[in-house]
């Protein structure tokens, strides 16, 4: 059986935990151990999801793998914050994947546009279809536009939820967004207050005057509520919950076994 490889935002770690809980029919699942799977792995202990924690260069490559009757899910995760700079975005996650290609049967990227520049990632990597192939997060008509498009089942529920949105500048908060949003909007931790009040006057400025909890139905992530309010009393924010979903995940997921061999 072949080696399957979830390279992914950090973001999006409790949609990979999900994923595994759920999937019997995979044999081995190894983390790369490169300094952002923290708070993946312990989320995968508290599940009891069973794993081998590894750097790159401890993975057997595919040429050299000895028990080819396993269905193998490996997962890299990529550190948070680089769509403020999507150029970078797109030279990181190309080199991962040139990187996991090696070890690799197939590369799922859970990832969107990410303002459109991983739009071409399956044509820039064609050459390698028949080896490894390598495809990203779609819905029904196209490739998702980020993470919370993605969880929101795709590019029309997205546009849908934008416009209901629309009269009021808001903040879309996934579990893991709301974990991590000092993280991605850079707060310094030395000195919070002074990139809060930069946050409050470009709040005032784009008009952003709420946040949403987007109910993933999944449990991973504590005080998800507690994180929101946290950010919503700062920043003096009104507070709303829209529902979201694990359909755009999960038939990727099961796209990508199907073009793999995997029953």
């Amino acid at each position: 059986m072949p080696v399957m490889t979830i390279l992914s935002c950090k973001i999006l770690q409790d949609e990979i935990v999900h994923l595994l809980e759920n999937d019997p029919s995979v044999d081995e699942t190894i983390v790369v151990k490169n300094g952002q799977e923290q708070d993946l792995i312990a989320k995968m202990d508290v599940s009891g999801l069973q794993y081998a924690l590894l750097p790159l260069e401890q993975l057997p490559p595919v040429s050299q793998r000895e028990d080819t009757g396993k269905f193998t899910v490996v997962i890299c995760l990529v550190e948070l914050a680089l769509h403020e700079f999507p150029k970078i975005l797109k030279v990181e996650v190309y080199e991962r994947i040139g990187l996991m290609t090696e070890y690799s049967d197939g590369i799922l990227l859970f990832y969107g546009l990410c303002g459109n520049v991983l739009d071409k990632v399956e044509e820039d990597f064609s050459f390698q279809e028949s080896t490894c192939p390598v495809r990203i997060l779609r819905d029904d008509k196209r490739i998702v536009d980020d993470c919370i498009g993605a969880t929101l089942g795709g590019g029309e529920e997205y546009l849908k939820t934008l416009k209901m949105l629309a009269e009021r500048g808001t903040f879309l908060f996934t579990p893991m967004y709301a974990h991590s949003w000092r993280e991605i909007m850079r707060v310094d931790a030395e000195n919070p207050e002074k990139t809060i009040k930069m946050l409050r006057k470009v709040n005032e400025i784009t008009g952003y005057k709420r946040v949403a909890k987007v109910d993933t139905g999944l449990k991973y992530t504590e005080q998800f509520h507690e994180k929101v309010e946290e950010f919503a009393r700062i920043f003096d924010f009104d507070v709303l919950e829209i529902k979201g979903n694990q359909k755009i995940f999960q038939a990727c997921y099961a796209r990508m076994k199907e073009l793999m061999g995997i029953g």
